[in-house]
């Protein structure tokens, strides 16, 4: 569509050239035409169409139909021209510009939202000639205010819902807050609006407050505010700059950490105290330890640390239950503490051990005062749920600064005494001697210290050799365990078996012996040595509810046939439970392991159970064996054994063989095989390699 014929010129040019005013129109046309926004010019008294610019005909004009020369009611749309109607009268005769806001469907049936603008045209004589009309899109504006005035509403919406405390504050003073704030400071809205925000804030803690929000920086920190009734509240304030109906605040959220306060001080009570008598725990009490030292040392003074440790305590709860046994310990923490005074310290240690910490004691008479009564007060029977249970303490006594000047050494000292008063018969208190204490501080040393051995694979096996008694032909090995000790060197058996038994650590180390056995057994096989292992076991380990089955693995992983394996058992542990021992051992004896009774004449054998075992070998204790030939007891219980053996289709072997004169004699009574000094000493395995190579050739033959 041709450009229309622009509006009427108000005035001419000063040289009032209609070439040059004809210019100006059409360069006025061509920026018109150019604008993003809809303008149109409406001529005279009947307000026709006398221009229009392309953005207003595209978007609001039929293409076919032209609006020039047509009323401003015909060019614009029904509802606009509705709108428009009221006023456009009244903007015509005064001469004033009119703007409205509303929304403007475009001929495409995009719907805007529209800035419309009407403008009068006054000639030289000031009276109006037509109009402009001007319409500019403002739907993004509109969207954005839209939006803004939505997220306030929410905001207020959420201000109100909110559980935790909200005010708004601009310059210092409260602007805003919400229900939450109010009711956590018991104040309502109106008392709050324009006061001063520190108003909400504990006196003691303005200052670091106001620092805190010094250089309106978003901010978190924890503080107290105080309610109406004067309760101070500890809470945590995040500040942040905002917007609030379009201009910058700031606002608080105020969070109720009382909660968290609680939690924090229940699980600092928990780190610091024992669960179920709620005396201090070991580190509370190893803190205390520290710092009384300290104080001790300062002011001359000295300590006494009793360590108490219940006899048989696990009696207790093996035989009447843990539940029980926790009641029990509950009365005798209550106990020791009437027993002390109020400076004193008491603590749990762990399971049945507790600690007396005795300040500025003046000398012994008074700490065995003390400790007379501890004895007695725990030692009194206590009635459980209607059942009398009794308990005796063996009470450890260390004294600083005589004993030691450090807090481990000294409770070490106080548990070597304590061991020590276990020695002289339990129920007792015994005070810390270097002389005295000497040998149950270096099994308490050698306790830790065996642990550490398992671990980093400390231990090693020697191996010694069993012969045919008739002609001399290695036929086994029994598999010695020995320790090679840091610091102490290589220790025997008898150094630490009993400690590891105590401890129940015999199990892991058993285990290792068997595996290590088993495996060194196998390399002799495929090397043409055949030679049976032998192993002894522990009580522990043989009555372990998976030993069977550990066996089982042990043979299938190291691929050692089970009748080159054989269990060495102890009298003793084949008479504790006759029917359950005889059903292992038919589970052994299943496998095919070889079985044997250890020390055999030291125990307290039955000759009828005895005969229902699946025993394969009787092995004669050294005892009996080192007073042979000429010790008439014990040739005739040699002698004995030999032939209760026969009787039972069981082989015999002697250990302990020193001399030729044993040797001869169990050869005549009849005796299978020889072990001892005579033969060899234990040998480690390259010692037995040789051993090997210089006997004569072995028999693959388990047992023979």
């Amino acid at each position: 569509m041709p450009l229309p014929t622009s509006p009427p010129a108000d005035h001419t040019s000063p040289g009032g050239g209609s070439l040059d005013a004809g210019q100006d129109r059409d360069k006025l046309c061509r920026l018109a035409d150019s604008a993003p926004v809809m303008m149109a010019y409406f001529d005279g008294p009947r307000q026709l169409c006398t221009y229009a610019n392309r953005t207003f005909m595209q978007g609001l004009c039929d293409p076919v139909r032209s609006p020039l020369g047509r009323a401003l009611a015909d060019v614009l749309q029904p509802e606009l021209v509705a709108q428009l109607s009221h006023v456009l009268t009244g903007t015509l005769q005064d001469g004033q510009a009119l703007t409205l806001e509303q929304p403007l469907a475009l001929r495409d049936g995009q719907r805007l939202w529209v800035e419309v603008t009407l403008t009068p045209h006054l000639d030289p004589q000031g009276r109006r000639s037509g109009v402009y009309v001007l319409i500019v899109d403002q739907s993004r504006h509109h969207a954005a205010e839209r939006a803004l005035l939505e997220s306030e509403e929410r905001l207020s919406k959420f201000l109100q819902a909110g559980v935790e405390g909200i005010f708004f504050h601009r310059d210092g003073h409260i602007d805003d807050a919400n229900p939450a704030l109010c009711e956590l400071v018991g104040l309502s809205l109106h008392d709050l609006l324009g006061r001063p925000a520190l108003m909400l804030i504990a006196p003691e803690h303005h200052t670091r407050t106001v620092r805190q929000l010094d250089g309106q920086q978003d901010v978190t920190f924890e503080t107290s505010v105080v309610h109406q009734d004067g309760t101070r509240i500890p809470v945590e304030v995040i500040d942040r700059g905002t917007m609030q109906h379009g201009e910058p605040m700031r606002m608080a959220v105020v969070r109720d950490i009382r909660d968290r306060h609680a939690t924090q001080a229940r699980l600092h009570y928990l780190v610091h105290h024992d669960a179920l008598t709620g005396l201090p725990n070991r580190a509370a009490f190893l803190a205390q330890l520290d710092h009384l030292m300290v104080a001790a040392r300062a002011s001359d003074t000295q300590l006494a640390l009793l360590f108490i440790d219940l006899d048989h305590f696990k009696r207790v709860n093996d035989s009447v239950g843990h539940t029980r046994g926790d009641a029990l310990l509950k009365t005798i923490s209550q106990r020791l503490c009437q027993c002390v005074r109020s400076t004193d310290r008491i603590a749990r240690f762990g399971g049945d051990e507790f600690m007396v910490l005795l300040p500025g004691v003046r000398d012994r008479d008074a700490v065995v005062r003390v400790a007379g009564k501890l004895l007695e007060a725990v030692g009194a029977p206590v009635t459980v749920e209607g059942q009398s249970i009794s308990v005796t303490p063996s009470i450890g006594i260390a004294l600083y600064p005589q004993d030691s000047d450090t807090p481990d050494v000294l409770i070490k000292h106080a548990d070597a005494a304590m061991h020590v008063a276990k020695g002289r018969g339990r129920a007792t208190f015994a005070f810390f001697e270097p002389a005295v204490a000497t040998t149950a501080y270096d099994k308490l040393m050698l306790e830790g210290e065996l642990g550490h051995a398992i671990i980093h694979d400390e231990f090693a096996l020697l191996f010694q050799p069993q012969v045919r008694a008739c002609d001399g032909h290695p036929v086994g090995v029994e598999a010695l365990i020995r320790w090679q000790h840091p610091q102490r060197g290589l220790l025997a058996p008898n150094e630490f078996i009993a400690l590891a038994e105590q401890h129940r650590l015999i199990v892991p180390i058993g285990a290792w012996v068997l595996r290590e056995a088993a495996r060194q057994a196998r390399l002799w096989h495929d090397a043409g040595w055949p030679l049976t292992v032998a192993v002894n076991l522990s009580t522990l380990q043989f009555q372990a509810p998976d030993f069977v089955a550990s066996i089982q693995s042990l043979l299938a992983e190291t691929g050692l046939p089970a009748g080159w394996l054989e269990l060495e058992l102890t009298e003793r542990m084949l008479m504790d439970d006759v029917p359950q021992v005889c059903a292992r051992l038919q589970q052994l004896r299943a496998l095919g392991v070889k079985l044997s009774v250890d020390d055999f004449g030291t125990g307290y054998s039955s000759l009828s159970h005895l005969k229902e075992l699946p025993i394969d070998t009787m092995k004669i204790d050294r005892s009996f064996v080192q007073e042979l030939p000429h010790q008439r007891e014990s040739a005739a219980i040699a002698s004995a054994i030999v032939q209760l053996a026969q009787g039972l289709g069981l082989s015999v072997v002697a250990e302990g063989v020193e001399t030729e004169a044993q040797r001869a004699f169990l050869v005549g009574q009849g005796c299978d095989h020889l072990q001892g000094m005579i033969i060899s000493a234990p040998l480690t395995v390259p010692q037995m390699q040789r051993w090997l190579h210089a006997q004569p050739a072995l028999v693959a033959t388990p047992g023979t």
